[in-house]
């Protein structure tokens, strides 16, 4: 992100470009302090460089964000390189994989549909959807990674991560609705910071029911990590989306910012990211003390129109404290391998999740954060409760169905 500069001293890349004239003449222009932590910057590089070693992954992405001020306090692509030797650095390492790479995010995009379903009121916390047979449309079939064959509520199909649930949720939601909320969130033009390098999202051309359900769980859309954990800060913080900063300070426009989704909404999206870390698949996020939420998300990567099964985008995106969001953090590994330690796995659970409950855990007491070990999680705790109960009593009930169905069709 700093960038390099060339022989004449002439900023070429980063934010040694963006400011290359306000550096050119600082006296004149006043001192340029950036936002970033070197502390938080080492740990978050550190934890993540880890990961992609023992995942062999090809590289990374890490992000720590203020959500109260827009600050990037810390931001690292792997691999990397020295910018005092650019010419020795590789494409790859040259290419800042956090701001320029767009990537479909996968499953971390069903915080969106929960959020713009619950803002539009297609939803409640006591609804949910029945899961229990792969969804099919023309020749395409959307299933779940880990089907539980049932009927699952809402809280569940967002801690599960099931696709099927979040599909036709997106139906009854519609494209039309869809589409303005992703819009709203920034997810359609290239993300607002201090550098040259921003990547452009690739948004589906066209949005039949098909593009609907699988945006909903996030294919066919590609953003980049910094346009997934703005968006996550804003739904999850205030329910505004605001600008971030390279710059210590804070951002300009936090009076301006416009509001994407209400408090309540607010409130709703941020038990189901606690859900996600106490009983979903992001388990291993949780960082005692410091009452961490999230999304976890795998997603194959898309060659010339075609998945590649062998080469995933594994990811995490998370707030804490949850119950008060102050900080966001973001970790994606590029085509991770699974290993001995994660049973084969190379999913965002089993890859991103552990890293970011890591560094939530190194940089917390840095950022004088007072551990809390008695986190207010009752209220979490009962939607649990609640949605396993009326998940057996609809199970219950659509079983007493087929047995009525089957004996009607016995007596014939």
């Amino acid at each position: 992100s700093i960038g390099y500069v060339g022989v004449d001293n002439q900023g070429l890349s980063g934010i040694e470009k963006y400011f290359d004239n306000a550096l050119e003449s600082p006296l004149e222009k006043g001192p340029l302090t950036l936002s970033f932590d070197l502390r938080i910057q080492s740990m978050l590089r550190d934890e993540l460089n880890k990961a992609v070693v023992d995942f062999q992954a090809v590289g990374g992405v890490g992000v720590v964000l203020d959500i109260q001020s827009g600050e990037v306090l810390a931001m690292t692509s792997l691999p990397e390189f020295d910018p005092h030797q650019p010419g020795r650095a590789s494409d790859d390492a040259r290419f800042n994989r956090a701001t320029l790479g767009v990537y479909e995010m996968g499953s971390t995009f069903k915080t969106f549909t929960m959020a713009g379903a619950i803002e539009n009121k297609v939803v409640t916390m006591k609804g949910g959807y029945d899961a229990s047979r792969p969804m099919r449309m023309g020749n395409f079939t959307i299933t779940d990674a880990h089907p539980e064959g049932r009927w699952l509520s809402v809280p569940e199909i967002f801690a599960y991560s099931s696709n099927i649930g979040t599909a036709k949720m997106a139906l009854d939601w519609g494209a039309k609705r869809q589409r303005a909320f992703l819009q709203a969130l920034g997810l359609f033009e290239p993300i607002k910071l201090e550098l040259p390098e921003l990547g452009r999202p690739i948004i589906p051309r066209a949005w039949p029911e098909l593009t609907t359900m699988t945006v909903a769980y996030g294919h066919g859309i590609s953003v980049s990590p910094l346009h997934l954990i703005n968006a996550i800060a804003a739904i999850a913080s205030n329910g505004k989306l605001h600008a971030m900063t390279l710059l210590k300070g804070g951002r300009a426009d936090a009076q301006d910012a416009k509001r994407v989704v209400s408090e309540s909404t607010v409130a709703d999206v941020r038990d189901l990211l606690r859900l996600v870390v106490m009983h979903g698949t992001g388990k291993s996020a949780n960082a005692p003390g410091y009452d961490v939420g999230g999304k976890t998300g795998t997603a194959e990567k898309n060659t010339n129109g075609i998945y590649n099964k062998n080469a995933k985008v594994a990811s995490f995106v998370g707030v804490f404290p949850v119950a008060h969001p102050r900080y966001a953090i973001l970790v994606m590994v590029d085509e991770p391998k699974g290993n001995k330690s994660t049973h084969g796995f190379a999913t965002g659970g089993w890859v991103s999740a552990p890293v970011a409950g890591r560094v939530v855990q190194r940089i917390a007491p840095l950022l004088a954060m007072q551990p809390n070990f008695n986190p207010p999680d009752d209220k979490v705790n009962s939607y649990w409760a609640g949605a396993e109960g009326r998940t057996k009593a609809a199970q219950a009930a659509r079983e007493n169905t087929l047995t009525k169905e089957a004996v009607r069709a016995a007596s014939f």
